[in-house]
């Protein structure tokens, strides 16, 4: 069970910035006679719209010469990975290298920024290409560097989590075990002889109430745990008698869809976001106000569904959907 809610979570973390994933580039560095760049990393989410890139280089003069620098680097990215457009890219680097042998006697450190430009031609690969510009410390060397290569979505989109089935309906119930015993009173059976207003209400209350609660790799709030986004919507339900799948995916197809217009959603609908416009990989609670609830990096909290607030925006570009669940 654990190995499959750490599945899970990949897409939920894919929908609070960009999907973890790894990455290669090959480029130039225009210094000198110029210099041929080999990178290999690592990319995930860290806040709103940032990211973090942790690679491995590698930089080999280019002719006859000799020279090289092998290190490490660790880039900040903003609005990279919600799609095809620009990003800002800044890092630095360090390591062992020699300008003129393949010693590797001398240290070295860099720092370096940019732009970048990404393709995304299916929901899984990003084309990317990186301009900056580089000054590495030994012997004060500046220059230009131009690189272009691939990235992976490790987060969902080509590759489906295979956690145990869940779909409409009943399929899910298996996880529910996870969930913190149900308290209330109302009778465990779903749409309960209430209005739905009240059910929403209470619906939206159970989730608030988790405020604060950190961002968990397939968390469900057991034991007083955190929740990932699924998770959340999950437990908010559940704890008011209506059995929702465990994944954002089929949580996507519960209910029915309602138009995608911020004037006609209603307390307690499910908003579904996509990363890439392909598969869903985020879910939230809508509460009113333009605002909504889910987990995200920061944990339990509260965000605009807004284009014009800073922070908001990057989940309204994001939006695809919404299923009203309570009717």
């Amino acid at each position: 069970m654990k190995t499959a809610a750490f599945a899970l979570s990949f897409t939920c973390l894919a929908g609070a910035v960009s999907a973890q994933g790894i990455e290669g580039k090959v480029g130039r560095f225009y210094e000198g006679d110029g210099w041929t760049l080999y990178r290999l990393g690592m990319s995930r989410p860290l806040a709103g719209p940032l990211g973090t890139t942790i690679h491995g280089d590698y930089m080999s003069r280019a002719g006859d010469t000799d020279g090289a620098f092998a290190g490490l680097g660790f880039d900040v990215t903003a609005f990279r990975g919600g799609g095809q457009g620009p990003y800002l890219v800044a890092g630095l680097a360090g390591g062992m290298g020699s300008p003129h042998s393949r010693s590797f006697s001398s240290t070295w450190t860099s720092w370096s920024a940019g732009v970048g430009y990404e393709l995304v031609p299916a929901s899984f690969v990003r084309f990317g290409v990186e301009g900056r510009w580089r000054e590495i410390s030994l012997d004060r060397r500046v220059g230009f560097e131009l690189a272009a290569g691939l990235s992976f979505n490790l987060g969902g989109g080509g590759r489906k989590p295979s956690p145990k089935p869940s779909g409409s309906g009943t399929a899910g119930r298996s996880d529910t075990k996870e969930l913190p015993p149900i308290t209330t009173t109302l009778p465990a059976t779903p749409h309960i002889a209430t209005s739905a207003s009240r059910l929403a209400d209470s619906v939206i209350a159970t989730a608030t109430e988790a405020m604060g609660r950190p961002y968990r790799y397939g968390g469900t709030g057991s034991d007083g745990g955190g929740f990932d986004c699924s998770g959340l919507i999950q437990y908010a339900y559940g704890r008011h008698g209506i059995t929702l799948p465990r994944r954002s995916t089929d949580q996507a197809r519960e209910g029915r869809p309602v138009n995608k217009d911020p004037a006609m959603l209603l307390p307690g609908d499910l908003l579904t976001f996509s990363n890439s416009g392909g598969p869903v990989t985020h879910v939230g609670l809508f509460i009113g106000d333009g605002r909504f609830i889910h987990s995200a990096t920061r944990g339990v909290q509260v965000s605009m569904l807004s284009g014009d607030d800073p922070y908001g925006r990057w989940w309204y570009v994001r939006w695809v959907g919404v299923r009203r669940i309570v009717e």
